[in-house]
């Protein structure tokens, strides 16, 4: 993501939609006001509700507050398998103070990480990458909550990992990226797959194959913002208002109208977060 590229104009409104997959920390919001912008700025073209995700304890302490001070506004919480290395007893214990919250509806985002141990000063090493993704399966089971997994170039080992724990009732693999061999895996154990703007980039090819075998009752729509924005704006800053670029790109993939993949996303989301109707 590039400072210096300017941020994309709002695309034509799409209704109804749901960002499952944000930070709105990350996207700049620091307190009530700026969260109610954000979230301004998406609904006004169709993206009624989103849910603002954790990677380490404050941001998982500031997505709790988020989802109280704006009602269109969901959390998830749990530690970045990156950072599984701080997972001590006491962010374990607060973390799981967090997560019983009601506005939270994940756990997330947990999972495994290959591709930065070795690359990244003070990564968490594999083993403890999945010490922690075992502790958050079994937090989300515990809970009663949707378990949301990020993945890189760890797909059968996080599947591995997903049947000796025994998988909570409803597991999201965020920013799906993976082929159509995985895709389809993920489909027959019954998973949900999030796509954001990767599945917009033309080298994606592997993923772009994958995204037409998703049943639209397993299929979700993210932003991951401020990262991954939709061609032909990638490098530019994301917010959750871009959403209806990458829903086009998906449905055009798919072979799917916009307007039906909007609405049989958002019911997706619905269902596997339990939110609530956007009042007013």
């Amino acid at each position: 993501m590039s400072k210096d590229r300017p941020a994309p104009d709002a695309p034509a409104p799409l209704f109804p939609l749901v960002d499952s997959h944000t930070h709105l920390d990350a996207c700049g919001a620091s307190d009530a006001a700026s969260v109610t912008a954000i979230v301004d700025r998406a609904a006004a073209v169709g993206v009624e509700r989103v849910v603002t995700v954790a990677d380490d304890l404050a941001a998982a302490q500031f997505a709790v507050d988020a989802a109280h001070w704006d009602s269109r506004v969901y959390a998830a919480v749990a530690i970045h398998p990156t950072r599984a290395n701080v997972l001590d007893d006491a962010t374990r214990t607060e973390i799981e103070r967090l997560a019983r919250d009601p506005r939270v509806v994940a756990v997330g985002e947990t999972g495994l990480d290959f591709y930065w141990p070795g690359k990244l000063d003070g990564c968490a090493t594999v083993p403890e990458q999945t010490e922690g993704f075992r502790w958050h399966i079994d937090l989300a089971k515990r809970l009663g909550k949707t378990l949301m997994i990020h993945n890189r170039e760890a797909d059968q080992a996080l599947l591995q990992v997903l049947r000796e724990e025994g998988a909570p009732e409803t597991v999201i693999f965020h920013c799906f990226s993976s082929d159509a061999e995985m895709a389809r895996e993920c489909v027959d154990a019954g998973y949900v797959l999030s796509f954001s703007g990767t599945v917009s980039f033309k080298n994606a090819k592997a993923l772009r194959e994958a995204a037409p075998l998703v049943p639209s009752d397993q299929l979700i729509v993210e932003t991951d913002a401020p990262f991954l924005t939709p061609h032909p704006f990638r490098g530019a800053p994301n917010e959750p208002y871009c959403l209806p670029y990458t829903v086009r790109a998906l449905a055009e993939i798919r072979g799917d109208d916009p307007d039906d993949l909007a609405k049989a996303s958002t019911a997706t989301a619905e269902r596997v977060y339990g939110l609530r109707p956007v009042s007013g």
